[in-house]
């Protein structure tokens, strides 16, 4: 499955843009802090609309500005992790996990197993580290049963051995789900690491 984006926006006097083709595996969005990374992965996502191009995942066009054609985000099929976890604080981890299922969801065992979270899934998030909250962050997205796996700086504000174990959730979720990641960073040590094709912003 592969990525075919080509999408461009105002943001004020600046116009954010972004146009790649990318097949499968994670691709890395890399580039400074402020020059549009977030709002490309948002347009991809459905969160913000192009005004102009064309966003196409695994061959589906999910948006052409030609064509007039424009899926919901709810539609999209779409996993999407944010900088911070946003896990519900009155849910304990089990029910946050669940709570994308709707639609039958993805491997349960697979998945808790793959990002190392069963130990966690009693506990409630306010007790979590932020490493063990993103990676339940992450299944609740893989637990979704999307299509593609969106990442905005999964990896910001945790230190160095965090990174570290969330990278190596990341590659395993790469390797051995096939879905495709679209990941945001500006750290050079995480896009080589987990990147299989790097768009440099």
């Amino acid at each position: 499955m592969s990525f075919d984006v080509d999408v461009a926006v105002r943001r004020g006097e600046g116009r954010i843009a972004a146009r790649f083709v990318t097949g499968p595996g994670a691709t890395v969005l890399f580039g400074p802090s402020g020059v549009g990374k977030t709002t490309i992965l948002q347009m991809v996502a459905g969160l913000v609309r192009p005004e102009s191009g064309h966003v196409r995942v695994g061959g589906e066009t999910l948006f052409d500005a030609t064509a007039r054609i424009d899926v919901r985000p709810e539609h999209r099929r779409i996993g999407y992790v944010f900088q911070e976890p946003r896990l519900f604080p009155h849910r304990r981890v089990a029910a946050n996990l669940r709570y994308g299922m709707g639609r039958g969801g993805g491997d349960w065992d697979g998945i808790i197993a793959m990002l190392g979270i069963g130990h966690l899934l009693d506990r409630w998030p306010r007790s979590l580290s932020g490493g063990e909250a993103r990676r339940v962050a992450i299944g609740r997205a893989l637990l979704s049963d999307p299509r593609v796996l969106l990442l905005d700086e999964p990896l910001s504000s945790l230190d160095r051995a965090r990174r570290g174990d969330i990278l190596d959730a990341l590659v395993a979720v790469r390797d051995r789900s096939g879905i495709p990641i679209l990941m945001v960073t500006h750290d050079p040590e995480e896009a080589e690491r987990i990147a299989t094709a790097i768009v440099r912003l």
